[in-house]
Order: C-alpha cells, then sequence, then structure tokens
C-alpha cells in the first residue's frame, strides 16, 4: 500500500477513534446529568421527611444542599484514552502524508485541517494531563471529526509537490505557527463557549436550567473557564503575531514586499486586531463575563473565515488551496 493511501486511512481511523470519544464523553455528560437530578429529588425527599426540619447530611455521598456529589467518570476515561489514540493516529498520518508528498505537509486546505485537528486535539489532551478537563472532551472531539470528516470529503487533494514560491522553509516556519495557533484559539473557543453555557445557567437560563443540562453543574465556574480560555489565547496570539511577521519576510523574499493587501494578509491582520483587542480589553478595560467569551467567538469566527471563506471565495496570492 502507498503511503498515501496509508494516510488517508489513518485519518478516517482517526475521525472514527474521535467520534467513539465524542460518543464517550456525551455518556460522561449524561451521567452527570443524571446524578445532578438524583441529588435534587433525594434532597426534596429528605426535606419532606424532615418536615421542615435540620436535615442531617446523608450518608452516600451526596451533599446536603444538592449539590453534585461524586460520580463513576469511567466513561470519561475511556473518552481521554481513545483521544489519545486519535491524536497518535494523526500523528503517524501527517508523517506518511509528508514522506508521500516529499515536503512539508500543511500546504493546501486538506493539509492545513488534518493538521490542524491534530494539534486541537493533542493540546486538550496535553492540557489534560495538567488539570481535568474532560468537560470539554465532547466539544473538542465533536470538532476535530468535523474537520477531518470535512477534509477526507471537500478539501482532500493528491500528495504531490507545490509550486515554486512555496519551496522555501518558510512554509515550514510560517504554515506551522499559523496551525499551532489555529489548533489552541480551536481549544480556546471551546473553552469560551462552555462559558457561556455555565453563565446563562447559573443565571437563571430557562432553557440550560432544565435537568438535562445538569452537567454544567460539574464544570468549574465560568470565571474559572474564562481564565482558562484567556491563557489559551494569550499563548495563540504569540503565536499568530509571529505567524502575520513570518508571512511578511516571507512576502519579501518571493514577491518583493512585506505588504500587499492581499485578501489572506488583509483577514490574518483581521483576525490579530480583533484578538488583541481582546486581550486588551480584558487586561486593561476590566472586560469580563461574557463580553469576553463573545469576543473570542467572534474571534474565532474570523479565524475559520480567514482559513475557508479567503480560500474559496477570493482569488490571491494565498491561494493554495489546491481545490
Amino acid at each position: 500500500m502507498e503511503l498515501a493511501n496509508l494516510s488517508v486511512l489513518l485519518v478516517w481511523g482517526a475521525a472514527t477513534a474521535l467520534a467513539v470519544a465524542l460518543i464517550a464523553f456525551s455518556i460522561d455528560l449524561s451521567r452527570l446529568s443524571g446524578a445532578r437530578v438524583e441529588a435534587r429529588d433525594k434532597t426534596r425527599e429528605r426535606v419532606a421527611v424532615g418536615a421542615g426540619g435540620v436535615v442531617d447530611a446523608p450518608q452516600d455521598g451526596t451533599p446536603a444542599n444538592g449539590a453534585p456529589g461524586p460520580v463513576d467518570r469511567r466513561f470519561a476515561g475511556v473518552g481521554m484514552s481513545v483521544t489519545w489514540l486519535a491524536a497518535a493516529l494523526l500523528l503517524v498520518a501527517v508523517v506518511l502524508r509528508g514522506i508521500a508528498a516529499g515536503r512539508t505537509p500543511w500546504a493546501n486546505m486538506y493539509e492545513f485541517t488534518v493538521v490542524g485537528a491534530f494539534v486541537a486535539v493533542a493540546v486538550f489532551a496535553i492540557v489534560s494531563t495538567r488539570r481535568d478537563v474532560r468537560f470539554l472532551g465532547a466539544f473538542v472531539t465533536f470538532l476535530g471529526t468535523i474537520f477531518l470528516v470535512t477534509a477526507q470529503t471537500r478539501f482532500f487533494v493528491e500528495a504531490t509537490g507545490v509550486q515554486p514560491a512555496l519551496q522555501k522553509y518558510w512554509l515550514v516556519i510560517h504554515v506551522g505557527v499559523a496551525i499551532l495557533a489555529t489548533g489552541i484559539f480551536t481549544v480556546a473557543f471551546v473553552t469560551s463557549v462552555l462559558q457561556l453555557l455555565r453563565d446563562a445557567r447559573d443565571n437563571g437560563s430557562p432553557v440550560l436550567g432544565s435537568a438535562r443540562w445538569g452537567w454544567l453543574d460539574h464544570t468549574p465556574a465560568p470565571a474559572a473557564l474564562e481564565s482558562l480560555s484567556f491563557r489559551l489565547n494569550a499563548v495563540a496570539f504569540v503565536l499568530w503575531t509571529f505567524t502575520i511577521i513570518g508571512g511578511a519576510i516571507w512576502a519579501e523574499d518571493a514577491w518583493g514586499r512585506y505588504w500587499g493587501w492581499d485578501p489572506k494578509e488583509v483577514w490574518s491582520f483581521i483576525v490579530w486586531v480583533v484578538y488583541a483587542a481582546y486581550l486588551h480589553a480584558r487586561t486593561t478595560r476590566g472586560w469580563s463575563g461574557t463580553r469576553a467569551a463573545w469576543f473570542v467567538v467572534a474571534g474565532y469566527a474570523c479565524v475559520l473565515f480567514n482559513f475557508t471563506g479567503v480560500n474559496l471565495i477570493f482569488n490571491g496570492k494565498h491561494s493554495y488551496s489546491g481545490l
């Protein structure tokens, strides 16, 4: 079997693994919701039996105030294990793609999407070794599955060489750093979306206040989620800044100018401006809570458009989608 074909099979294998992880994480969230409802019902029963008297703390580990107690998280463990497997499959797939093409494997939309999905999954898995972020698992694996299936069905191109303008070491540096930044932006985006959901539930949302969303009570407080998102976005912003600087240097070497208002250049700068405004507003203007989270959502929307819309709609010097 050719290496390129083996790479494709491994990507499909990784997509399948992420889908399995998604199911496992979803079951875990469902069990958390069930535990929340059970804790609430037990508390109501005890209050009813106590007839308004003092209710002793239960002996089964469930807090007397109805807060969620210890829950079996075995499905979350399964999800993490399969996520690590998916990351490993993607890593091998990317390496084989590069060997088959005889170059760095991120020169078109297909490869960018595959490597970007790998980075997002890997960042999630690595962060999970330092803190419990399994509550992000269902969201990260969902996006990862969507990205890989889209890459295979919409963006796929054969593993071939690249045009002379891309045969530079800057392909490794400039595009590689851009992919790394995009992957981190993805995880930060998921964290901010979860922050918005948790904040809405805490503020009495009639929809998110239902029992089916009880798993949100087991996630960190909105402030903690915001802090995690901020740290991830700060790292990604530094990488994106280097992406723009590196791109300008490469443009001067390839086309004799640092900046030419090419659609990709413009939208990359727009992404930088949005995230710079977010970081500035949060650190110096006191923007926090939902305002900061929506800023992150807007920034990630710009990231997605910069990758898809600019490549597929506009024609420019960066039209390297391969489609």
